[in-house]
């Protein structure tokens, strides 16, 4: 009986874990594309493979509970079949975060990388090891998600995702000689992986994570108990990001950071006074000068 009693106990620890990332896999392909019946089956078996490596890695050593996962979005589009077995792709990645005490989710994180490229042929299995480059398309997944990971402990710990962006940041230097695009600072004017990593270890884009964490553990998180201190909070965590626009305007970290939460912004801001209204306004304008008349409807 006592045997009984310790398999249950085992059996009950082990169902309530679960690996750190709830992700949505699709892979599409553009409709000019001409795609055959057996493309279509491969395309099927990707989403499948690519949905069962986000999903079923142990990323990290944390243990997390089945509700803690981080809830993200990977869609692969093929843009071109240059080969039998040979893909060129868009990757739109999204996370989101779940602000305390609601059942409103904060968008972490959207992105989309325009430089992926990668093999895959049927019955092809994605694995991913630490420490070794195996594949373009796994090393890709891996960077993206122990990002997304990094990011997510950010937001709830002061820098607290240091050592998952570590491990991004290994994966684009292992993969720099695997020959596919986006791994190198030369790429896409800064707008790729590389950057994104770089940029985020950066201590000159140190702000940015101290606005990250201040953002939503004192915006975001406060927002049910009391939104007018919400706010100041939010408009005082976005003003340490006056140096970081000074030193780099533009940066792909600080441009997808704020393109991110405008709608987020607009709603939050919403009931506001007018003071608030225009000070936030004026900052993100500071800010973000490209989308000035989209801040300008916050006013609205």
């Amino acid at each position: 009986m006592k045997l009984v009693l310790v398999f249950l106990v085992v059996f009950v620890s082990l169902s309530v874990s679960a690996q750190e990332l709830n992700c949505q896999v699709s892979v599409v392909s553009n409709p000019a594309l001409d795609v055959s019946t057996v493309e279509k089956e491969i395309f099927q078996e990707l989403e499948q493979k690519v949905f069962e490596l986000m999903n079923g890695t142990s990323w990290t050593q944390a243990e997390f509970e089945v509700e803690e996962r981080i809830n993200c979005i990977m869609q692969i589009s093929i843009t071109a079949i240059p080969s039998t077995g040979n893909y060129e792709a868009n990757l739109q990645v999204q996370s989101t975060r779940p602000a305390f005490n609601t059942t409103y989710n904060s968008t972490l994180f959207n992105f989309l990388d325009e430089d992926v490229q990668f093999s895959f042929q049927r019955n092809a299995q994605l694995l991913f090891t630490e420490n070794q480059f195996t594949s373009n398309l796994t090393s890709i997944l891996a960077f993206y998600a122990y990002y997304l990971i990094g990011l997510d402990a950010d937001t709830f710990s002061l820098k607290g995702g240091r050592s998952y962006l570590n491990q991004a940041q290994n994966i684009v230097t292992l993969a720099q000689n695997g020959g596919g695009a986006g791994w190198r600072a030369s790429e896409k004017g800064r707008r790729n992986r590389y950057w994104l990593i770089e940029n985020a270890l950066q201590e000159l884009f140190e702000p940015l994570r101290v606005c990250f964490y201040e953002y939503h553990r004192n915006g975001i998180d406060q927002l049910y108990n009391d939104q007018d201190k919400a706010r100041q909070a939010i408009y005082e965590s976005l003003q340490k990001l006056l140096p970081v626009n000074s030193a780099r305007p533009g940066s792909v970290n600080l441009l997808n950071f704020l393109q991110a939460k405008l709608n987020e912004l607009k709603g939050i801001y919403k009931d506001a006074d007018q003071r608030q209204k225009s000070d936030v306004v004026n900052l993100l304008k500071r800010l973000d000068p490209a989308n000035s008349s989209k801040y300008q409807e916050i006013l609205e």
